[in-house]
């Protein structure tokens, strides 16, 4: 549970947000009295899509940011349920609830009351979902206490992160050199929400707490080894690549976010998971994936290293006799517009392993992932395979050298690691 939650409280009630339903004196300890008969965990799942609905397809919210909602949503929710249900400490602390009350109504108030408040042009949709679903729970004092208890906690959460950083008026600024990150084509964009390397994490003590290998020496044989990977097997045209590894890569250009999110829905219906272990897995993966992003985002910020595109058409510049260059040569896709190191993909694909190796086994995941980019899905029995394909289509989409593969997979690791370490702790 967070240290400065306490402080929190008093804020809220202070300020006349506690709820009649609620006390300060304790959390929830018992679901057996207070929580209302079988909880359909189905309302967890709904409010993820709808939240990854808001969040993207509504409001095209850029895909590294993205994940800070997917947070603030699923550690909200979680909150919301175990306030009733009991068993897991909070992640931020909730007051006790007196009397019996829907879990249900809990966790889609607090679900529309987060996603509403930071994304309000979807306050009309967001308002259609929510009557829809207070409308399948059955009328009473229990749902009324349920909607008070989601209430609260969507204000906690929302008081919790005000002044974190978020869109925090940061760019980055790099003097081209070799090594040196600079706008890269077709775009030739700055660096998107440089702010987020900048943002208080969810578990982490700060931004750099994972500490990092950094980039390899231009002048080092390690970096001449990564080089002639990416340029042969990324480039766009004339490249080594096989007909299946081209699919791979593919794959994997589709949103890693939005991928995993609706992964963790599949595994938690098919396993039959209720409301507290399943609004405990999206608040696991939500504030894991988060804190992975605002570690890696502050790497690039910091490292500012430069991507293969400009690496290999200025390789002529590096200091590296085994480097070649290649005016013309461009990756198989799009290179999007932030340094190199480490890879954003790389630190997502980490922290949703680690969270689903946790959950299920690390040889056991029995994980289905689809894209929207080919069309297909993908099985995965192992954290270790999805590990090594996804860092593998990186390369192969041309957009990273090794190093950002791998030093970003472990930061994924680590970060979801010290979350699950840390909160939503068993009572």
């Amino acid at each position: 549970m967070r240290s400065k939650a306490w402080k929190l409280l008093v804020i809220l009630v202070t300020a006349g947000l506690a709820t009649p339903a609620l006390t300060t004196s304790a959390t929830a300890t018992s679901s057996q009295s207070v929580a209302t008969a079988r909880s359909s965990p189905a309302v967890i799942t709904h409010w993820n899509t709808i939240a990854a609905r808001t969040i993207f397809t509504e409001n095209a919210t850029p895909l590294p940011s993205s994940t800070l909602y997917f947070g603030f949503v699923s550690l909200a929710v979680y909150d919301a349920v175990v306030a009733i249900e009991g068993g897991y400490e909070p992640y931020l602390h909730q007051p006790k609830v007196r009397g019996r009350a829907s879990s249900e109504a809990a966790a889609a108030t607090a679900a529309y009351r987060v996603l509403k408040y930071y994304f309000p042009a979807s306050a009309t949709n967001l308002a259609t979902d929510y009557r829809l679903s207070l409308a399948a729970i059955p009328d009473g004092s229990a749902k009324e206490r349920g909607k008070e208890v989601g209430e609260q906690a969507a204000a906690t959460m929302i008081r919790a992160r005000q002044g974190d950083g978020r869109n925090a008026p940061i760019t980055l600024t790099t003097v081209p050199a070799p090594g040196v990150w600079r706008p890269t084509p077709d775009a030739f964009a700055p660096m998107l929400v440089p702010w987020l390397g900048f943002v208080q994490p969810l578990a982490l003590r700060s931004p750099t707490q994972i500490k990092l290998h950094g980039p390899d020496s231009l002048k080092s044989k390690a970096y001449a080894r990564d080089f002639a990977e990416v340029k042969a097997k990324g480039a766009l045209t004339g490249s080594t690549r096989t007909p299946a590894q081209t699919e791979t890569a593919l794959f994997w250009n589709a949103n890693a976010i939005l991928q995993y999110q609706q992964a963790l829905q599949d595994q938690v219906t098919k396993r039959g998971w209720g409301i507290v272990r399943s609004a405990r897995a999206f608040g696991l993966l939500g504030g894991g994936t988060a804190d992975a992003a605002i570690s890696c985002w502050r790497a690039k910020y910091d490292y500012a290293f430069w991507r293969p595109i400009t690496a290999i058409r200025l390789a002529d510049t590096d200091g590296n006799r085994a480097t070649k260059p290649d005016p013309a040569w461009a990756s198989l896709v799009q290179t999007p517009p932030y340094p190199d190191y480490v890879s954003g993909h790389a630190c997502a694909t980490g922290a949703a392993s680690e969270t689903f190796g946790k959950l299920f086994g690390k040889r056991s995941l029995d994980l289905v992932v689809s894209s929207t980019v080919t069309g297909t899905t993908r099985h995965f029995n192992s954290t270790k395979a999805l590990d090594a394909e996804t860092m593998d289509a990186r390369i192969w989409l041309g957009l990273h050298f090794r190093r950002a593969m791998t030093d970003g997979n472990g930061l994924g690791h680590a970060a979801a690691s010290w979350m699950i370490n840390h909160e939503l702790q068993r009572r």
